[in-house]
């Protein structure tokens, strides 16, 4: 399997120092309970404890076994201690609490003892930066998590907030341990109150890697970013049985929580991954664009500018105001090259983010996608641009914002789903944000949706705007509708005076220049200058300073 190629490649010595031929099948505490004192009185030498510590290390490292290691490698998954080794730098993983276990003595616990309990954490290096990280081991007690466990993580939590480095966990678990009632219950509560109080200090980032059910999804869902492996993984408070059960719903696992159902359908995923190997290469390539904690900025790559004059962008905006184009195009012809990195790829379409770099900054880019539904914003096109605004935000990531809006999307569905208050939390996002802000109106940006999308109003600090630019309470031929229907209901043609008053009031409103001449729009670029444009201006942001208002927090419209 792919898996123990790559494990072979990596040249690991059976599981991490450990001889294949002296893997036992299954552990027990007792096996490495202190020996006594020797008939003469004397302690044990230093040779006699190295060995003794050597064992306990060796069998901590096998987690449950060989049996059940191998279990895991024929689901097509890694153990704990393989994906930290692929996910940290070379050498660089230190060990924090590798000999606990749990403290249960319920339903004959106590004889079921495994050092590390389930979980596997420490801390280490990516690209060089320092970086906490939990693995729970699927191969004792399914991952399940008990006092014990839950305490290691917490402790991984506590050194993160306390050294200002990220969090990665690595999840594979069974849920809580049934076996610790209300124990493991109360870790989980721990944890939960950790996520909430590193949120917006720490970058959080999840990784779903096998089973995460129950009350165990709540951590994922208040990290920044969460990864799941397709196939391999799922996520959802209530299984397959307890839906059929209570709404008669015949439904697999891989329906209801799985990675494609999480990416498209509810969002709770951001990236989705083929393997194991490739989440881990998704998180890593993920760490290069954010910074270590919220009082530090992404390093800056080198990058030496040049002429970044980009004249494939001139031809992009299509003739027709109804004809789509890909804003990844303009991404592209705008950021470095390869480094656009889509976050939430396949839900809500209709707008994109995700993180890039302009002359080596690491930049967030947030754009209105004419290929889906025009653009236009709905219900979860704004709640993923409001989340992705707000981390940005929080660890002093600058914001691209480029639009191209006819408006909100209307209809009773949006309506009656909200489309009020979750258009409002993009607009709140940005509103609040206070890292530097710039915008590039490429065709339209009509009605309240013009105000939302980063407009100079609401605190945006430069805006350019396209030749091709459409600024206006809403479309030419709407406006003309309204503006002039009784003139239009009068005439002898009335088709002929509607596109008569619509060319007026394009000219009038439907342009940059009238914004411009209002200050509204910094400047009316051509777009082939876009690059060289923005790559001033972030510059000259970069020592942005913006006060707010002294408050506890915000209320934002959740």
């Amino acid at each position: 399997m792919y898996y123990l190629l790559a494990v072979k490649k990596a040249g690991l010595p059976g599981f991490f120092g450990v001889p294949a031929q002296k893997r036992p099948g299954s552990f027990t505490l007792a096996q490495h309970s202190p020996k006594p004192l020797n008939p003469i009185g004397k302690r044990n030498t230093m040779k006699e404890k190295l060995e003794e510590l050597g064992k306990m290390v060796a069998e901590a490292q096998l987690g449950g076994g060989q049996k059940r290691i191998d279990a895991q490698h024929n689901k097509g998954k890694l153990t704990a201690r393989e994906r930290i080794h692929f996910l940290l730098d070379e050498g660089s993983f230190e060990e924090i609490g590798m000999l606990v276990v749990h403290r249960s003595y319920d339903f004959d616990m106590q004889k079921q003892q495994y050092l590390g309990d389930g979980v596997v954490t420490g801390y280490g290096t990516i690209h060089g930066r320092l970086v906490y990280v939990f693995a729970q081991d699927f191969t004792v007690f399914g991952g399940s998590l008990s006092e014990s466990h839950a305490e290691k993580i917490c402790r991984i939590m506590d050194l993160a907030m306390r050294n200002g480095a990220p969090v990665i966990g690595l999840n594979d678990s069974g849920g809580a341990r049934i076996q610790e009632g209300v124990k493991s219950l109360g870790g989980y509560a721990d944890i939960f109150y950790r996520n909430v109080m590193s949120s917006g200090v720490v970058p959080q980032i999840s990784a779903i890697m096998g089973p995460c059910a129950g009350g165990a999804v709540y951590s994922p869902a208040m990290t920044d970013f969460t990864v799941m492996v397709e196939g391999t993984s799922y996520m959802f408070v209530t299984g397959p049985n307890v839906v059929k059960t209570v709404t008669n719903e015949e439904v697999t696992a891989e329906e209801l929580g799985g990675a494609s159902a999480h990416s498209m359908k509810s969002g709770v995923t951001h990236l989705t991954a083929a393997n194991d190997i490739d989440c881990i290469e998704q998180i890593k390539r993920l760490m290069s664009y954010i910074p270590q904690n919220c009082e530090e900025t992404t390093p800056v790559l080198p990058y030496e500018v040049g002429e970044e004059y980009r004249p494939e962008l001139t031809g992009l905006i299509p003739e027709s105001p109804n004809q789509p184009y890909d804003m990844r195009d303009v991404v592209k012809g705008i950021v470095d090259r390869d480094s656009f990195l889509e976050i939430h790829e396949h839900y809500a379409d209709n707008i994109i983010v995700g993180f890039a770099r302009i002359a080596g900054r690491s930049v967030g880019i947030v754009g209105n996608q004419p290929m889906s539904l025009a653009g236009v914003l709905d219900v979860d096109s704004s709640k993923k641009g409001a989340r992705f605004v707000r981390f940005c935000d929080c660890f002093n990531i600058p914001l691209l914002v480029l639009v191209d809006v006819p408006g909100f999307l209307p209809g009773t569905d949006q309506e009656w789903n909200g489309i009020i208050i979750n258009g409002s939390k993009l607009l709140y996002a940005f509103s609040e944000a206070t890292v530097p802000r710039v915008t590039v109106i490429t065709r339209k940006a009509y009605g309240g949706a013009y105000d939302v999308m980063n407009s100079k109003h609401i605190g945006a600090d430069m805006n350019f705007a396209w030749p091709t630019a459409e600024v206006a309470v809403m479309g030419a031929k709407g406006a003309s509708e309204i503006i002039f229907r009784k003139e239009i209901a009068a005439a002898d043609d009335p088709e002929a005076v509607l596109l008569e008053k619509e060319k007026e009031y394009q000219e009038k409103f439907a342009s940059p220049y009238r914004a411009a001449r209002r200050g509204f729009i910094d400047e009316v670029i051509d777009p082939a200058v876009t690059r060289r444009k923005l790559i001033k201006a972030f510059a000259m942001l970069e020592n942005k300073v913006a006060h707010i208002p002294k408050k506890k927090h915000g209320n934002i419209p959740l």
